[in-house]
């Protein structure tokens, strides 16, 4: 007999649309750069991050 093993993954897509949201609020994202935010929000943020650092 075996054994089903159920994993149940909502925390992780929790996080992932946190840092969506807190994406498009902090650089203040227009509509369609945001709906690219959706999968490219690390990026966005790693860009704002080093313009503080480096400016």
């Amino acid at each position: 007999m075996q054994k089903i093993k159920i994993e149940q993954h909502g925390f992780t897509m929790f996080s992932w649309f946190a840092g969506w949201l807190f994406t498009i609020g902090f650089l203040h994202l227009a509509f369609w750069k945001g709906v690219l935010a959706i999968i490219f929000w690390p990026y966005y943020i790693g860009l704002a991050v080093s313009a503080m650092v480096t400016g």
